[in-house]
């Protein structure tokens, strides 16, 4: 006979259900699961103090924007002349730079090789804006809303629009494969 037909409860657990000759007992859960459970409440909760509730602490986006602002900053600035944008894009340093911007902002409008998708294909001699430099840094800069083009120097700062131009200037004559049809006006500077 057993414990559940005697109504006597075993020595250590307890049966709490018995379905069709399937006992169910109410065991006592590891000291070591235990820990790992109090530990993790505890860990979660002084996290979203840390982060969330009191301040002490930025987000992970959040510093890594103060990361990339940083490193803006760090970077030269140049003034907006013509002749000081023609050479900033002859420059390997800044066009590397402007190239990892260009990579990680326009890619979704411009394709990686500056082929365009949605936005104007930068590598022919037709520009929608203006070739000239300074008609360059002004379309990255300030945008042009009414075609789609956001303004990006709010969001990048000056020293990374320079760096884009300079990588777009570089683009200029490249004339990729596949690129989209031209657009706009033919360019008469010569820059290369």
């Amino acid at each position: 006979m057993s414990d559940v037909e005697n109504n006597t409860e075993p020595t250590e657990n307890k049966v709490i259900h018995e379905i069709d000759g399937i006992q169910e007992y109410d065991n006592k859960l590891p000291n070591w699961w235990l820990y790992t459970l109090y530990g993790s409440m505890l860990f979660a909760a002084g996290y979203w103090f840390h982060y969330q509730t009191s301040g002490f602490g930025d987000l992970p986006m959040a510093e890594y924007q103060s990361e990339m602002d940083k490193a803006a900053l760090a970077a030269p600035v140049v003034a907006m002349t013509p002749e000081a944008l023609l050479a900033l894009s002859k420059d390997p340093g800044a066009v590397g730079r402007g190239q990892r911007v260009f990579a990680q902002t326009c890619v979704a409008c411009h394709r990686a090789d500056g082929g365009g998708v949605v936005g104007p294909n930068l590598t022919d001699e037709f520009w929608l804006h203006g070739a000239a430099p300074e008609k360059v840094w002004k379309t990255i800069a300030q945008g042009v809303p009414d075609k789609g083009m956001p303004a990006w120097g709010p969001q990048l700062g000056p020293a990374r629009v320079q760096a884009v131009t300079a990588y777009v200037i570089s683009l200029r004559g490249t004339n990729v494969a596949n690129g989209k049809p031209p657009q706009g006006e033919r360019d008469s500077l010569t820059l290369r």
